[in-house]
């Protein structure tokens, strides 16, 4: 079924499309946060201290104010490293099976890209602040240090963006597909009851035979069968005047 998915990704086993992977909004607003990253702390590193004409210590450019540069950096390398993780793990969700760990990703998306979207307007105002009290400007690459703070302005942006894009996976959550969740099956009958739980079976009561009486002819005396005496093999019919028929 096309378009069918969960949490902002298709389903498990349609397979990694590359070419729509790269073109998703999401991939390149990451992308463009990774290389703002970049330009960040790449220019503190590089540009960020100098040597002050009257000290032998290096000072960072924002009024000497190392703490500043220090926090950019941090920012900075964190943010690049987060980048990277979350874009391979962009790459993993399509392949989950389970939606509960589709949504574990999301969520840690989700934090992750709104704490970075405060810092990142921490460190713009901090730097902001800090250059505008700076005073002697002499010697100074002025250039890095209004990078620095303009690509910090920029970094809000788009880890604002990457929020609101993981706020809207979130919460779509899987309602744009059915995904049948695994129930217990009912417990099988117990075939060693012996009767079912609302049959209640009744008390038998064994039957007493009663011999028959049979009843003799009127002028006979009646005889009791069980008082006939056993038959007896040996014992010859009487003989008398019986003769046979002649036919």
């Amino acid at each position: 079924m096309e378009g069918v998915s969960a949490y902002g990704a298709a389903l498990a086993g349609r397979g990694f499309d590359f070419q729509k992977f790269i073109r998703q909004p999401q991939t390149i607003v990451r992308l463009l946060s990774w290389v703002f990253a970049i330009v960040v702390f790449g220019c503190i590193t590089s540009e960020g201290y100098i040597n002050p004409p009257y000290s032998k210590q290096v000072k960072c450019i924002f009024n000497q104010n190392d703490s500043a540069c220090q926090y950019a950096v941090t920012i900075g390398v964190l943010g690049f490293l987060a980048c990277v993780a979350f874009l391979l793990l962009d790459v993993y969700v399509p392949f989950m099976s389970n939606a509960q760990e589709r949504k574990y990703a999301v969520i840690a998306d989700l934090g992750f890209s709104g704490a970075w979207t405060f810092l990142w307007f921490v460190c713009f105002c901090l730097l902001a602040n800090q250059w505008s009290f700076t005073q002697d400007i002499s010697g100074i690459p002025e250039d890095a240090a209004r990078a620095t703070i303009a690509f910090s302005f920029f970094s809000i942006a788009t880890w604002g963006i990457l929020t609101y894009f993981a706020l809207g996976r979130f919460r779509r959550g899987v309602n744009d597909v059915s995904i049948p969740a695994y129930t217990e099956p009912p417990p099988a009958p117990d075939h060693h009851t012996p009767y079912p739980p609302t049959y209640t079976p009744t008390s038998y009561n064994p039957t007493t035979y009663t011999p028959t009486t049979y009843t003799a002819y009127p002028g006979e005396p009646a005889t009791d069968v069980s008082q006939q005496p056993p038959y007896d093999p040996g014992l010859q019919p009487p003989q008398g005047d019986y003769q046979p028929p002649k036919y």
